[in-house]
Order: structure tokens, then sequence, then C-alpha cells
């Protein structure tokens, strides 16, 4: 964190109805794009982004307003964004917070969990890169660690993967307008019991393909070629905002394979025709994302050459437990 600031800024008038614990301050103008900036601004000094997808994207439906959301909960000063709390729109208890690099080791970090708390006890709180800063406040709020996820990568050279189907089966790109409806009904069905990927919705999906980064290529899907159905699925992602000059990272974004064909052999091969797609568009580095608990996969990945760079951590109230997965 930079050294704290010699003075501190002079605060605004506090809201009429400021949550418990916590001053919401002064006004806010064009709140989507401040919550954007203050993202910006932690994930250049911290390395890692506070918000993850879903919470941004159910904000970003708000763009243009000038009312706050109820997803988001802010601490203004002097009508800027200094502090906020997110969450997706259909899961309250799964929350996000980030403090400004300039207003940090003030205290803020704690008094936004407080004020979350006192309104829902059994909230959930991500901490990306599970940084120092964010440790300390868990220990400060009385919150426990109750899930991981790790983020794996590994080098990816144009010739390092390959990926053949089982015989009776066979691949092609996502074709919108057509492929939406049997996409969401095999993801839900393979993440059934995941607490966020098997909860999308066809707007959750709308967003993400309409995101600049979305190419129909990069989602491939594998069909069972005797019925027709959709077997399995590969989503890769390659972010547009990439600097100049870094090795290119792309990401195994969803990779699922339908309850009905799983143990037939599909998910390796489904896994390396993705990795070939990367490796076609010039990715360098490949990531992803896997429970810390789920040793199985973890294993699976581990022998395709993935190794843990990374890990978020969720916190809460220890009476509540660990997070079902």
């Amino acid at each position: 964190m930079p050294p704290r600031p010699a003075t501190r800024p002079r605060r605004t008038e506090p809201d009429p109805t400021p949550p418990a614990g916590c001053e919401t301050l002064g006004g806010m103008s064009d709140p989507v794009q401040q919550v954007e900036e203050l993202a910006a601004a932690a994930t250049e000094v911290d390395g890692v982004a506070p918000f993850s997808e879903q919470p941004l994207l159910d904000l970003r439906s708000h763009a243009g307003s000038s009312e706050v959301p109820a997803s988001l909960r802010p601490v203004v000063v002097e009508g800027r964004l200094v502090a906020a709390a997110l969450h997706p729109d259909d899961d309250p208890d799964s929350v996000e917070v980030v403090v400004h690099p300039d207003h940090r080791r003030r205290g803020l970090g704690g008094e936004l969990v407080r004020a979350v708390l006192a309104d829902r006890p059994a909230a959930r709180f991500w901490a990306h890169g599970n940084l120092p800063a964010a440790r300390a406040a868990a220990r400060a709020t009385g919150l426990e660690l109750v899930r991981e996820l790790l983020r794996m990568e590994r080098e990816l050279g144009p010739t390092s993967v390959g990926g053949v189907l089982p015989e009776g089966f066979s691949a092609r790109a996502f074709e919108p307008g057509r492929d939406e409806e049997a996409w969401l009904a095999v993801n839900a069905a393979a993440f059934a019991h995941h607490p966020e990927q098997g909860r999308m919705t066809r707007t959750d999906l709308d967003r993400r393909t309409a995101e600049p980064w979305f190419d129909p290529a990069g989602l491939i899907l594998v069909h069972d070629d005797t019925t027709g159905a959709l077997a399995g699925s590969h989503w890769t992602k390659v972010p547009t905002d990439q600097a100049e000059g870094e090795p290119r990272r792309g990401e195994v974004y969803v990779v699922a394979v339908a309850p009905a064909y799983q143990g037939r052999g599909l998910a390796r091969p489904v896994t390396e025709l993705g990795l070939a797609h990367l490796a076609s568009v010039g990715i360098d580095v490949v990531e992803l994302y896997v429970e810390g608990d789920n040793t199985p996969a973890l294993r699976t990945y581990e022998r395709q050459g993935f190794t843990r760079a990374a890990t978020d951590a969720m916190y809460a109230r220890a009476v509540h437990g660990a997070v079902p997965k």
C-alpha cells in the first residue's frame, strides 16, 4: 500500500440514512464510471482486479444513470468514490470490497465490511489475490477463510497442444442466435452444484457475448454425431486490454461436459481443443480458475502443465461454515 497521506481530505455531510457502522458521504455523479475508475486505480497498485466479472456486468447495465444501483454500497468523499462494496444482482451475500489506494490505512475497508455484515450477517467476502491487507481486514472483522479459488497458468507454444475427440463426436464454433439455449442447458447441468457458474441465465450469457472480448470461434461446441446433442464445450477468453510488448494471455473460461457424457473421455480433448484455439490466435500464456478443494481437477490441470499462480479467497463469519460447492 502507498504511504498514509499527511492530511485527511475534508468530508462532506453524511447521507441522511447511512449504513450502520459506515458513513456513505456526499453525492455521486455517474456511479458506474466512478466504480470503473476506482477498480482501475486499485488494479494498477495491487496487480489484481478487485471485482469479478458478474457484479461488474450487472453494474454496467445501469450505465448512464445517476442513481446508485442497489448492488453498490459507496463511500464518497467530496463527490468522489473512495471505497465501495459490490455484489451480483442475484447474490447479495457475495460481496467484494475495495478502497482507493490513496485512502487506505484509515479503516475504511473494515468499516465497510462491518456495515455490510450489519445488514447481511451471512455475507461472504471475496478477496481477489488474497492480499495482506485483505487478510488483515478479515482478522480485524472476525472473518475466517471458507473458500479458495486458484488461478493456474502455463506457457502455450504453437505446437504444445492437440485435441482429438473420441470417435462419434465432432466440434464446431458457437453460432449466435442458434446455440444459446443448448449451451445454457449443458452449463446448468454440468455446474448444478457450483455456487456461481450454474446460475448463469440467458441475460448473463447475452451480456458476455456482447463484451468486446467475445469471439464465437473461441467458444467450441462438441456434439454427439448420432443424436446431435451438445455433449460439451470449451469457452475461451482473450482479454482486449492487453499491454503491448507483454506476453499475450488467454483464459480457459468455461469447460463443461454434460452429465450424460461424463466418464467417456471427453474432458481432456475438449480442454485441449480450446488450448489449440488459443495457440492459433497467438496466445503465449493461458490461465484458468479452479476450486482449491477440487483435487481431481487440480491433478488433471497439473498433468497438462498448469502451475498455481495466485489465489482468490472467500471470507465469512465462522458460524456460517464453509460455502457449499
